[in-house]
C-alpha cells in the first residue's frame, strides 16, 4: 500500500513529506489523502517534500503546488535526487536541493531535536518562539522557553511549555481529545484541544503553572501537578 510508504515528519522548517521513490501519481494521491485525513493539523504548514529519484516536470509540481495550496498548505522546499527535478522546482520559484544523504540525529542541534519516547514522537524546542514562527508536528512538542503572541504550535499530541504560553497551541490536532496543554503561565491567545476552543480569560492574581485539558466535553484549566494529571 502507497499509504505505508509515505512519511510525515515534523522539522525546524515545518512538515516534510517523504515520497516514495516510485510512482509519482500514486504518491501525490497518497499524501493528498494524509493531508485530508488531518486537515486541521496540516492547515497553514509550511512543507518540504523529499522525492528522492522521482523525476517530476515542471507542470506536475507546480499542479500539485497549486493543490496544495487549496488545502492552505504552502510547498515551500523540494529534496531531489533528480536533476531535471530540482530544475523543476527552480522554475517554479521553489527551493530546490539534494536529498539529504542519510537521517542524522544531531545531538548538539539545539533548533529541533527529537527525543523518542518508546512508540511517540517528539520535538524538543530549546528557544523562544516570536510573533510569526510556526511549529507543525505530528506528535508531541516540548518547549523550554516561552511562546510569545503570533507564534503558534500544531501539535498531533500533548504541548508542554516550560516558560509563559502566550500565543496560539492546537494540541491533539488530529482529532485526540485526550491531548492536554501544559505551561508555567497558561495565557495564550488561543487554546485548542481536538475540536474545542478557547481564549485566555482576563488573569486573576499571580501565574501558576496549569493543564489545560478536555473534561466533560469542556476545555478547562486546572493546576499542573501529578494530582491533576487524569
Amino acid at each position: 500500500m502507497m499509504e505505508s510508504a509515505l512519511e510525515i515528519k515534523g522539522t525546524a522548517d515545518g512538515l516534510l513529506a517523504v515520497l516514495p521513490d516510485d510512482d509519482w501519481p500514486a504518491s501525490v494521491r497518497a499524501l493528498l489523502e494524509a493531508i485530508d485525513l488531518r486537515a486541521d493539523f496540516f492547515r497553514g504548514a509550511q512543507l518540504t517534500l523529499q522525492l528522492g529519484g522521482i523525476e517530476a516536470h515542471a507542470g506536475e509540481l507546480g499542479s500539485l503546488r497549486d493543490v496544495l495550496a487549496s488545502r492552505e498548505v504552502h510547498l515551500r522546499f523540494v529534496q531531489s535526487d533528480h536533476p531535471a527535478t530540482q530544475e523543476a522546482a527552480a522554475n517554479l520559484g521553489l527551493l530546490a536541493r539534494p536529498r539529504p544523504p542519510a537521517p542524522r540525529p544531531s545531538p548538539t542541534d539545539d533548533e529541533a531535536t527529537g527525543h523518542g519516547v518508546e512508540g511517540e514522537d517528539c520535538l524538543f524546542l530549546q528557544r523562544t518562539l516570536r510573533s510569526g514562527h510556526k511549529v507543525h508536528y505530528p506528535g508531541h512538542v516540548v518547549v523550554l522557553g516561552d511562546i510569545n503572541p503570533g507564534a503558534e504550535i500544531v501539535a498531533g499530541g500533548n504541548v508542554i511549555v516550560w516558560g509563559r504560553l502566550r500565543g496560539t497551541v492546537h494540541a491533539g490536532a488530529g482529532g485526540q481529545e485526550s491531548a492536554v496543554v501544559c505551561a508555567l503561565d497558561l495565557a495564550p491567545t488561543q487554546l485548542r484541544i481536538g475540536a474545542q476552543i478557547a481564549v485566555s480569560p482576563d488573569r486573576r492574581g499571580k501565574p501558576r503553572p496549569e493543564t489545560a485539558l478536555i473534561r466533560d466535553g469542556q476545555l478547562v484549566a486546572e493546576p499542573w501537578s501529578i494530582e491533576g494529571k487524569r
